[in-house]
């Protein structure tokens, strides 16, 4: 097995090794004021949404995990299973890996062999050259592009990349695919100054991924002979980047250490069209398989219509719940909020 191929079981083991469903995160400090009298009823229905073309049953997707080695073939597998039984949207794991080694696609494109109509996104990483990223959305069949910046990851990573001169790269991709673009965090907060430099050279789509569930700084520190600890703490939270965000853009996905159906809910109220979980569903995969996860999104999603019908919501596209929060979250946006 590659060294590439190596790194992705690695990954996974470690994300497991690491994963507490009951650790405290930002969105904790999030509370959502309820009206005594909603006057609603709990209604599945309300729950479909269409993005990019594709309908799904639901706000909620299976967000970016893996692809590149015989165990995330497996994963990738399941994973598009249940996105297809579901109808959910679902990213792949970064495929930069067949630049290198382009026998990997089919740890890829099996999840588009077990969801052929579904809404199915590939994920790269800034420096791909946009001719391979090209190739790489039509051989996976792709319906959008994530495009990952992840550079507390990379800095921390002992073979990670030390040259992040990424705009031109991502204008570059983005003028080679006709696909839509999502530009995507991977854990560490995408910030509103970013956004808007995003948004001029010509960005829509952004995914906050927050910190609050998997780390890779933690990951990849766990992998070096020599740590450096503090990176594990550099990360914008993810209900306080959605604060941020959620003025500079509708088109906003909300991810990072979503562990629930009343997180998804939040996520929503925060201004995010859609929601993104990655380990939470991954972890309940390999614990339990994929029978039992796609039982477990079913849940989700009632938990979700009840909630609508709790908080007096009758649009999944316009969650307007009153928000407050709590002291420590609160102070940090009154900081920022001025970005």
């Amino acid at each position: 097995m590659s060294q590439r191929s190596t790194r992705k079981e690695e990954h996974l083991a470690l994300t497991q090794m690491f994963f507490n469903a009951e650790n405290s995160n930002s969105f904790d400090q999030v509370r959502l004021l309820r009206p005594a009298l909603p006057e609603t009823v709990v209604d599945r229905e309300l729950l479909a949404v269409n993005w990019f073309g594709k309908q799904l049953s639901a706000p909620f997707f299976i967000n970016a995990m893996t692809g590149g080695s015989e165990k995330s073939k497996q994963i990738n597998q399941s994973l598009g299973y249940v996105a297809a039984k579901a109808k959910l949207a679902m990213a792949l794991g970064s495929a930069s890996i067949l630049t290198k080694e382009a026998s990997q696609l089919e740890s890829f494109y099996v999840a588009r062999e077990a969801n052929p109509d579904g809404l199915l996104f590939a994920n790269v990483n800034p420096l791909t050259p946009a001719a391979s990223v090209k190739e790489i959305v039509k051989e996976l069949e792709a319906d959008a592009l994530q495009i990952h910046l992840n550079v507390a990851q990379e800095i921390a990573m002992p073979e990670g990349d030390r040259d992040f001169r990424w705009l031109e790269r991502l204008k570059e991709i983005r003028e080679a695919v006709s696909v839509p673009i999502v530009i995507k965090e991977v854990g560490s907060g995408l910030d509103p100054i970013s956004i808007r430099q995003l948004q001029a050279a010509g960005f829509e789509w952004f995914d906050i991924g927050g910190a609050g569930g998997t780390n890779f700084s933690q990951i990849e520190n766990s992998r070096r002979q020599s740590q450096i600890p503090y990176l594990n703490d550099l990360g914008l939270p993810t209900a306080l980047a959605a604060l941020l965000a959620h003025p500079l853009t509708d088109k906003l996905i909300v991810s990072g250490g979503v562990r629930n159906a009343l997180d998804v809910f939040k996520g929503l109220a925060l201004g995010g069209k859609f929601v993104g979980v990655a380990n939470s569903f991954l972890h309940f995969l390999l614990q339990h398989g994929q029978e039992e996860l796609y039982l477990e999104i079913e849940s989700w999603k009632d938990q979700l219509a009840a909630l609508m019908a709790l908080y007096g919501q009758t649009d999944i596209e316009r969650v307007q719940v009153p928000v407050y929060l709590a002291s420590g979250l609160k102070n940090d946006y009154e900081q920022l909020k001025q970005l």
